[in-house]
């Protein structure tokens, strides 16, 4: 189950069933692996349906040091809770150590074994393998994904036991180690929510969501895991730009082992004393954070309930929930904008079967500049646009008898390729765009979409900014950021700190990381949920194609949206519950889930809100 699918309000039955356990499948543990020779593997476990369980073996009496390694590696890919069968190929003092909630480390393929690198005399009671790999990503003790590159090279000792005469590994991995296969079956994506610590980021009232992505054990009690996650606190990623409504220490009330909905969908979650005197407001926003938490998760929850010892905190149902808290992917866009052939804003019922365009009110839609691509405010009051030869930056109010006025920002580019991008609106209400200038490359940041642009810091940033697309959270930033030649995409923490003595406050995008480490040159991308985004380009290989990824630079789970040729730019509400809509060489086109692209209409540069 992916960390953002369908969150327009639509459940299907396969999300109100309960857990069902299909079967078990039991890991032998004792696969023959040669002392000597060449470089040798374990492989990852063949793929199994979702809700198979799969358990390891403990080790066979007398088993020969090769078949406790292969044991125990394939009892890190089992569904044991504690990893208590992994722990009986360690010995006693290797398992107290141990702490496989460190990390896991995700490799292409299932760790390899180099033989060739043995420690110890054949016949000694001691011996080292080398543990090989390449690796793909790491999950951290927060966990939390992070794509990684490079070789995996480990060593593990195992020694005997002088009085049973039985080997063990006194000398274990750090943390888990698996293949890739063996992850995307054991780990599923979800989304912990907080909030946006800039309170303009939504209403007065109400506090804008932020998705914290996380890896939890599929088929480990995967809601308990959850909930711990989103009471330990957002990821040091995340941390510096949102907080939580829960106390600080608030866990699970001491003896809870699992949490589980009653037959009405409603979660009853005990915490412990740290939670009991909090106030009814802030009781709301715990139980909203949860809410948005768990949704998406096997079996339903539709209602929280918190309680602090027999103290009742409050309860929340889902349908009050977004009351509490503004969320991108419950905000829904009336409109979805384009610019026609002859250079007008216009617009049509986002979602609607009609196909002719009506021009918004104000100047944008009267067509008097020649424009090439528009950006429309998340409350859908105001517009921005650059011209089609990308030098002038113009904004304006989406009423009637607004006047376009001068432009807000112009760059000295010397080239259409070499000034503005598109721009980008986030939740408060300001406008991002980038300026391309080789001799002044700058990410600009217009406060209301007006005043004097003011230059955010963005360092580490290697490379030239080729497009902009600002979260509906208001606190992620997505760049497609060219070098060399190609283009990747990356993801940036947006900070905003007022400093000592300045009117305005410093703007800065900061730790980008890759989203899309499987590309090797990214066309265009736009967010595609709370932590999802969509991006077209070539993958390693040259293959042209097109994908989601999560904002952490993981793949969600479910299918690829259909392949088009041709594609120039791409925008996607925050909800699945609207079509994508694209320009390429046929124009406007559209995907429905499910179904193919097929044209709208003929124009350029379609968005959605934001």
């Amino acid at each position: 189950m992916g960390a953002d699918r369908d969150r327009g309000g639509r459940r299907t039955a396969a999300r109100t069933a309960a857990y069902g356990v299909c079967g078990v499948v039991l890991l032998a543990g004792c696969a023959s692996m040669p002392d000597s020779g060449d470089v040798s593997g374990v492989d990852s476990t063949p793929r199994q349906d979702t809700q198979v369980r799969v358990f390891a073996m403990p080790p066979p009496e007398n088993a020969q040091p090769s078949d406790i390694l292969s044991g125990f590696l394939e009892a890190l890919t089992s569904d044991d809770p504690n990893y208590s069968t992994a722990r009986q190929y360690l010995t006693k003092a290797a398992s107290r150590a141990w702490k496989p909630g460190l990390s896991s480390t995700v490799l292409a393929d299932g760790p390899g074994i180099d033989s060739n690198r043995l420690g110890g005399r054949q016949d000694s009671d001691d011996l080292t393998f080398t543990l090989t790999g390449t690796k793909v990503a790491r999950v951290d003790a927060q966990q939390a994904y992070s794509p990684e590159h490079g070789a995996y090279d480990e060593p593990v000792h195992l020694s005997r036991d002088k009085k049973t005469r039985q080997w063990r590994i006194d000398t274990p991995p750090q943390g888990v180690v698996m293949g890739k296969s063996d992850f995307q079956r054991n780990y599923m994506a979800v989304n912990k929510y907080y909030f946006a610590t800039d309170a303009a980021a939504g209403s007065a009232s109400r506090p804008a969501a932020v998705a914290d992505p996380v890896y939890v054990r599929r088929r480990v009690d995967p809601m308990t895991q959850t909930v711990r996650s989103l009471l330990s606190g957002p990821t040091n990623w995340l941390d510096p730009v949102v907080w939580t409504s829960f106390p600080t220490g608030t866990a699970l009330q001491k003896g809870v082992t699992t949490l589980t909905p009653d037959d009405q969908n409603k979660l009853t979650v005990p915490l412990n004393a740290y939670a009991a005197r909090v106030g009814a407001h802030k009781c709301s926003e715990m139980a909203a954070q949860l809410l948005f938490t768990l949704q998406n998760l096997t079996p339903a929850v539709d209602e929280i309930a918190l309680r602090s010892g027999r103290k009742q905190l409050c309860s929340l149902a889902e349908e009050r929930a977004d009351a509490v808290a503004s969320r991108g992917s419950a905000e829904q866009p009336n409109y979805l904008y384009f610019l026609d052939d002859r250079s007008r804003l216009v617009r049509l019922e986002a979602g609607g079967s009609d196909t002719k365009p009506d021009p918004v009110p104000g100047a944008l839609g009267e067509g008097g500049r020649e424009l090439g691509s528009v950006a429309v405010s998340r409350h859908e009051d105001t517009g921005a646009a650059v011209t089609r030869d990308g030098r002038s930056l113009y904004v304006a109010s989406l009423a009637s008898g607004s006047s376009l006025g001068t432009p807000v920002l112009v760059s000295h580019g010397k080239t259409e390729q070499e000034r503005l991008t598109a721009p980008s609106w986030d939740a408060n209400g300001d406008l991002w765009v980038a300026d391309r200038d080789p001799g002044k490359p700058r990410l600009l940041f217009l406060e209301q979409g007006k005043g004097e642009p003011l230059e955010v810091r963005v360092p580490g940033l290697n490379g030239r900014i080729q497009e902009v697309r600002v979260a509906a959270d208001g606190v992620r930033i997505a760049l497609v950021v060219a070098k060399g030649g190609k283009a990747s995409l990356l993801v940036g923490r947006i900070e905003r700190r007022q400093e000592s003595g300045q009117a305005r406050p410093a703007v800065s995008v900061l730790e980008l990381r890759s989203a899309s480490p499987q590309f090797e040159d990214v066309t265009t991308m736009s967010w595609a949920g709370d932590s999802r985004l969509v991006v077209a380009g070539r993958e390693q290989g040259g293959v042209q194609t097109m994908r989601y990824v999560q904002a952490d630079g993981s793949t969600p789970e479910g299918p690829a949206p259909a392949a088009l040729s041709g594609i120039k730019e791409i925008t996607a509400a925050d909800t699945d519950s609207l079509p994508m809509v694209a320009y390429s060489e046929d124009g406007i086109v559209q995907l429905t889930s499910g179904a193919q692209w097929q044209k709208v209409t003929q124009g350029l540069s379609p968005v959605y809100p934001g």
